[in-house]
């Protein structure tokens, strides 16, 4: 599908399942949305809200908005910088127990 960015209003959203359906600017048919479609928005969708989204095809063959944002909503800052500190953040904390581990199975062996 293509990479254009269209325009649509959130017909429904189901808070509680984490979906809901956009109605395209242009007419057609109502567009799946879930909430992992909209990476770094500093809010939650609400109906009513104007969404900026690409279409792709998910494993079934079905049309879904990929890639949305919410018109007029700040987005987080930059998730790559946020997710790689956490990602070394884990990595640390990894170490530190396995190092933990070994300090104690030495301590039992002597």
């Amino acid at each position: 599908m293509t990479k254009t960015t269209i325009k649509g209003v959130l017909k429904t959203w189901k808070e509680d399942r984490g979906f809901g359906f956009i109605v395209p600017d242009g007419g057609g048919k109502d567009i799946f949305i879930h909430i992992s479609a909209l990476k770094g928005t500093s809010r939650r969708p609400i109906t009513g809200d104007v969404i900026h989204y690409q279409v792709a095809k998910d494993n079934r063959g079905k049309y879904k908005a990929v890639n949305a944002q919410i018109e007029g909503v700040a987005l987080l800052p930059d998730e790559a910088n946020s997710n790689a500190a956490g990602k070394t953040k884990l990595i640390v904390t990894v170490i530190l127990v396995l190092a933990v581990i070994a300090a104690v199975i030495a301590f039992q062996i002597s």
